[in-house]
Parts: C-alpha cells; structure tokens; sequence
C-alpha cells in the first residue's frame, strides 16, 4: 500500500481526505504544515507528498521549497490548488511537483486526487526503473571495458613472451639466413604486441591512435635495424586518426615490412640511413608513403632479390584485407604508398 503524506492546514479537510484515500488504497500521514511536514519526512519515508497551497505562516510553494533543500531525496509530489489558481499550478510544476489537483467540495475531488496519486507513483516508478536500467548497462559496460582491457594486457603480454622465445631460439642458431628469419618474426610479433598494448593503456578500447602507434612502431623498427657502424633514422609524420583494432594491426604489419625492408636492404653496410614515414588523411580514405633515399629497386619495380620473398606475401595479403593499394613509385630511393579507406 503506497504510504502519502498529506500536508493541509484545514483539520476537518485532512481528516476527510485521509479517510477517503484510506478507502482507495492508500495509507495516509497527515501534518498542518510545512514545518511539521518536514519533521515527519525526517523520521518517516514515503512514497509520495501531497501539499495544500493556501496555508498560514508558510504557503504550499514554500514549503515545496523548503522540503526540496532540506531533504536528499524528495518523493513525487502532488499540489493541490483552488479552483482558479492555474497561475499557482504553473508554479508548482515549475518548482518541481509531479502534478496538480483543483480542490473541490465532493467524492469528485477525491477521485481526481486518488488518479493524480496513482499516475505520480507510477511516473516515479518508471523513472526510477529507468534510472537503475541505466546504472546497471552502465555497470555492466564498465565491466565489459575492463575485461576488454584485460584480454588486451594480457595479449601483449602473451606476445611479449612468445618474442622472447623467438629471440632465445634465434639466438641459439648458427645459420645467418636463420637467425635473421627469426628477427623479421620476431618484429612481426612486436608490431601486433604494440596495437594491444595501446588498448590497454587507452579509453577508447575499439580504435587504435595511428599517428602514437606508428611513432611507437618506428622507434621500436629503428632501436631494431640500427648498428653502430649502420645506424638507421626512422622519422614519422602523421596527423591524428584512429582505425578499428583489426585494421590497426594490418597496417602496422604492412608499415613494419615496409620500413623493416628499407633498413636492412635500401643502405649498404656500413652507412647511415633515413626511412620516412608520411601518412596524410584523403577525405575518407588515409595514405601512408613510406620511402628512402636508398639504392632502389630492381627494373619492373620488383624488390632487390634478396630475402625469403615472405615480407611481400604479407603485405599484399594485409593490403587485401584493407581494401588497399600499394603503390610503388618511381624515383630515386624507394617509395611504396598505402592507400585505404578510413
């Protein structure tokens, strides 16, 4: 039974009214003005508050007000006016009632104030269902995003571990070609560890910052390829855009290839070399160029003959599951542009 407080300075008025409610199916608590109003409401709670207007001391919409700032939570609140207060009404709703009765003389009055009763519990009652509906997708998203960035600690972590067991073995081999095969899967490995590591430590768990990913990824190339006696200088120009997770991961395989290739074959041993990293936004489409100042490539634009031939497979399989071209341009040097859709 919805409990309600009455606050009415007529005695006669409240009684027949708590009488009548009483009937209909709610429990009454009555009180002959704001102040005692407030005093109830500070033991007491209830589902909803009815105040009459015209009242000695303190009128109803003060004591609207009076009850909104002294107590955390106020419940639904309905106003009861005189038959031509529509201007005082107004204000009610304005202060924040849920809803307005006309006072009468009669069971019609009675009746209207039951509805009116009825439909602000009901509106409460669905604004508070909204409310938790709400707090509980929002609970439930948070767990859902921490859970995201758990599988992706623990992704890099994972990748971080099987990089290091290709170094260890790598490390074990005698066989240049080998050894060196293992270092390109190596770098492969780390190029997708980057893309995870950087949704864990990122708000946005779905895209992935191309420009900080590419910077990340050119350090980590350069730290790889360079020598003393072959140092190797990766510098990345790149406006501010973000791919989804998968795509990420594409164009950081194809990047890595592309830079990776350019560092161990576009320099002769024993030099000093730049690779630049240039990516542009196309309206909805990004291209990336990345190019040398190295030896260049073989007539027909084939890649110099040497290596497993396993870094171009993957590039073009990469540039298919973008959508992509790959473009080689002639001129001194190398410069490969990828071409994609945002």
């Amino acid at each position: 039974m919805p409990s309600i407080l009455y606050i009415d300075d007529d005695e006669g008025l409240r009684t027949l009214t708590e009488r009548a409610m009483r009937r209909r199916g709610f429990a009454m608590r009555t009180a002959e003005g704001g102040d005692e109003g407030l005093e109830i409401l500070r033991r007491e709670r209830f589902d909803l508050i009815a105040i009459d207007h015209y009242m000695p001391g303190r009128d109803g919409l003060e004591t609207l007000a009076m009850l909104r700032e002294a107590l955390p939570v106020l419940p639904p609140v309905v106003y009861v006016t005189g038959s031509e207060e529509s201007r005082v009404a107004v204000a009610a709703l304005k202060a924040g009632a849920a809803d307005y009765v006309v006072k009468t003389v009669g069971e019609d009055f009675f009746d209207l104030l039951a509805t009116s009763f009825a439909n602000a519990l009901e509106r409460a009652a669905l604004v508070g269902a909204k409310s938790q509906a709400e707090a509980a997708l929002k609970a439930s998203n948070e767990r859902l995003e921490a859970l995201l960035k758990e599988t992706n600690h623990r992704i890099a972590n994972s990748l971080q571990i099987v990089s290091t067991f290709v170094n260890m073995q790598a490390s074990a081999l005698a066989n240049e070609d080998a050894r060196q095969a293992l270092r390109n899967t190596q770098q492969r490995i780390r190029a997708i560890g980057q893309v995870h590591r950087r949704l864990y430590t990122s708000n946005d768990i779905e895209t992935v910052d191309m420009a900080d990913y590419l910077d990340a990824l050119a350090l980590d190339l350069e730290e790889t390829w360079s020598t003393p006696a072959s140092p190797r200088r990766v510098r990345v120009s790149a406006p501010p855009f973000r791919l989804k997770t998968d795509r990420a991961v594409s164009v950081g395989v194809i990047v890595n290839e592309l830079i990776s290739n350019a560092c161990k074959y576009a320099y002769p041993a024993g030099t000093a070399g730049e690779i630049r990293v240039t990516a542009t936004l196309e309206g909805e489409a990004f291209c990336i160029h990345v190019e040398d100042d190295g030896c260049g490539m073989a007539s027909g634009g084939a890649a110099p003959p040497k290596g497993t031939g396993i870094g171009g497979k993957l590039v073009r399989a990469m540039a298919q599951s973008l959508k992509a071209e790959i473009e080689h341009r002639p001129g001194a040097g190398v410069s490969v542009a990828l071409r994609a859709d945002l």
